[in-house]
């Protein structure tokens, strides 16, 4: 899994992210996505690539009796004790490639915005099936493959630079995708819907819930947003083991 997030320029441009700024309030998902968390009372949680921590933040507010929070940025470790720091949580500086997922440890896994940058997301999920208590839930946003499978993970713009659609291409060729974000070059990995979906149903999941995400109704005024009704950016999916 490559670590770009401790390039300081790269991390000082994802630090001006309306999800950085604002947390969850300021991601076009989580209106859609906190629907699929369960109650979390009592409940030992672990976030893989947990970020700035928004998410083990929000699990300890609903009552969850510990989490753990990993990811292989130390830059964005250091941000998330800083501004999410709790009691109840505790965050590792690990890629979730190397985490140890020791057996039964947890009622709930959570992966935001982490898997598409995971070549071999089978080994992954039989790693998130097996940490998982019986009956556990695995929650998780994924970039969406016509994303993905976008050329470049642009649009096409007319010549007054306004998108005009968005390519697809060389989508049944899941692997290795550099795209231009925040102004660095970053290595991502397609993978199709069916290689996202069926992995899950192959290591031991039932599928809940499966959602594309799409902005709120309060967020379409926002510069650009109006635009991510064109075509799906993310895929969320709530797996019970």
């Amino acid at each position: 899994m490559e670590n770009i997030y401790d390039n300081e320029t790269f991390f000082d441009a994802y630090a001006q992210m309306s999800r950085s700024r604002d947390g969850l309030a300021g991601a076009g998902e989580w209106h859609q996505f906190r629907n699929l968390f369960p109650d979390m009372s009592g409940m030992k949680v672990l976030d893989l690539g947990c970020g700035y921590g928004w998410h083990c933040k929000y699990a300890a507010e609903q009552g969850a009796a510990s989490v753990l929070g990993i990811d292989l940025s130390e830059k964005m470790i250091a941000r998330a004790r800083e501004i999410n720091g709790d009691e109840r949580i505790t965050y590792r500086i690990c890629g979730l490639e190397e985490y140890e997922y020791p057996e039964e440890e947890y009622d709930c896994v959570v992966s935001n915005l982490a898997l598409h940058y995971i070549e071999d997301l089978d080994t992954v999920y039989q790693k998130i099936c097996r940490t998982l208590k019986p009956g556990g839930i695995f929650l998780l946003n994924i970039e969406h493959p016509a994303f993905t499978a976008g050329v470049n993970e642009d649009w096409i713009y007319d010549k007054d630079g306004n998108p005009e659609y968005w390519p697809v291409d060389n989508y049944y060729y899941p692997g290795e995708r550099s795209t231009l974000f925040l102004g660095k070059r970053v290595r991502k990995y397609h993978h199709t819907l069916t290689q996202i979906l069926m992995g899950l149903l192959n290591a031991g999941f039932a599928l809940e819930a499966v959602e594309e995400a799409m902005p709120d109704e309060s967020m379409l005024d926002i510069p650009g947003m109006k635009d991510e009704m064109r075509r799906p950016m993310m895929l969320l999916v709530r797996a019970r083991k």
